[in-house]
């Protein structure tokens, strides 16, 4: 599964590391792409939003918008 994160407080590259690391915590995040404002996590449906958004809290920031897209597959 997808979920896409929206997250604000997050101000620089440091702010991206520290998500990155929370949500790698998670159990059943298998990737995360991290940018500021933004979450892309891959997981394969044991993480919860609201799993998510408690690791994205313990960092100090605040989850905005949670948008589920569902299982994607690979490109062949």
């Amino acid at each position: 599964m997808t979920t896409i994160l929206t997250i604000t407080g997050m101000r620089s590259v440091h702010c991206a590391r520290a998500v990155y690391t929370a949500l790698g915590m998670v159990a059943g995040v298998t990737t995360a792409k991290v940018v500021i404002g933004e979450a892309i996590v891959e997981h394969d449906g044991r993480a919860s939003a609201a799993e998510l958004t408690a690791a994205v809290a313990m960092m100090g920031y605040q989850v905005v918008d949670i948008e589920d897209r569902g299982r994607t597959l690979p490109v062949l």
